[in-house]
């Protein structure tokens, strides 16, 4: 893995590792000993994988696992926001790397991206309000593989004809990332940065049920707030603001994205 020449002129350094459990893991770990960001870490397997709300996440050798480390990249009510800038920037790079596919990737909220309607990448944000207040800033890509799980589509950059490597993109990555983390401007841009995740939405506009914390919850995508939440306008006329969930996106309106 290297990092594009812009990341390491704007001073980001890189350390990558052949195993690690999970890259949020190791690089939260690293800032309680005292790093300090902006640092990449990537892994060529994770054998402790995670993706949200504790789930795990297959890693095998040949996808995308890295992780960005940042010290208190802005106050805390604003970092659940990098879920957005990180999306974006992971879009940056696919597009780049594969134009081909540009019009057939879409952003899911929060923040997994999909390819033909079906996971190639997700994203982890992990912080501690501890010591230097360290973020870390998880991505996994399926590159060259990819899970099988029942009724929830996934695929890979090869399966779709991107023969493109876990480098090759990682490198691109290191770019766009901090473009885009130049755009959020540690919260002050999230209006540009919300308008630009609108853009590229699955689903805005369309009938889509949420799974929250709280239940089950139907109703058309209609945007999202200055927070980043999904306003979801319910049958009786309300707009309900969801701040965690899963979509589930109907694939009529996945293919009108």
């Amino acid at each position: 893995m290297q990092l594009h020449e812009r990341a390491v002129a704007a001073g980001v350094r890189l350390t990558a590792h052949a195993v690690l459990g999970s890259t949020n893991a190791h690089a939260l770990s690293l800032a309680r000993r005292g790093e300090r960001g902006p640092l990449w870490i990537t892994a060529e397997r994770q054998t402790q994988g995670r993706g949200r709300e504790g789930r795990s996440w297959v890693s095998e050798p040949g996808n995308l696992h890295a992780t960005l480390l940042l010290t208190a990249p802005g106050l805390m009510q604003h970092w659940p926001q990098l879920s957005f800038v990180a999306a974006l920037a992971l879009h940056d790079a696919l597009t780049e790397v594969g134009p081909p596919i540009r019009h057939r990737l879409a952003i899911k909220w929060p923040n997994d991206l999909l390819l033909n309607e079906a996971k190639l990448g997700g994203i982890l944000i992990e912080g501690e309000s501890t010591g230097h207040k360290p973020v870390a800033v998880g991505i996994g890509v399926n590159c060259v593989s990819h899970p099988g799980i029942p009724g929830y589509p996934t695929t890979n950059l090869h399966a779709a004809g991107i023969a493109v490597s876990a480098a090759a993109l990682f490198s691109v990555l290191s770019k766009t990332m901090l473009a885009r983390l130049a755009q959020w401007n540690r919260g002050e841009g999230f209006p540009t940065v919300r308008l630009d995740w609108l853009e590229r939405a699955v689903a805005i506009g369309h009938r889509i049920s949420v799974r929250a914390p709280a239940g089950t919850v139907s109703g058309a995508f209609e945007s999202l707030d200055e927070r980043g939440r999904l306003l979801l306008r319910l049958a009786d006329g309300r707009l309900s603001a969801i701040s965690a969930g899963d979509v589930i996106v109907a694939a009529s309106a996945q293919s009108c994205a």
